[in-house]
């Protein structure tokens, strides 16, 4: 652990701080664009018995599926 003066001194003087990271935890955060989209409602109503079976908001669900399909259409 070093001390905060320590730390900005450094990085200041332009010297690699990195190592005093912890870069697991990191986050990275897209830009997000809102989209409306219209689906019929069984197909919706679908969508949303799924994403209360396994516990998730409608909308991750229906990013991870989109998400899946474009990863697999690139192999």
């Amino acid at each position: 652990m070093v001390k905060a003066k320590k730390f900005d001194a450094q990085f200041d003087q332009g010297k690699d701080v990195s190592g005093y990271l912890d870069l697991r935890s990191i986050k990275i955060h897209h830009p997000v664009q809102r989209i409306n989209v219209d689906i019929p409602k069984d197909l919706l109503q679908k969508v949303d018995e799924e994403a209360a079976r396994i516990g998730v908001p409608r909308t991750s669900l229906l990013k991870l599926w989109i998400a899946e399909r474009l990863e697999h259409l690139a192999v």
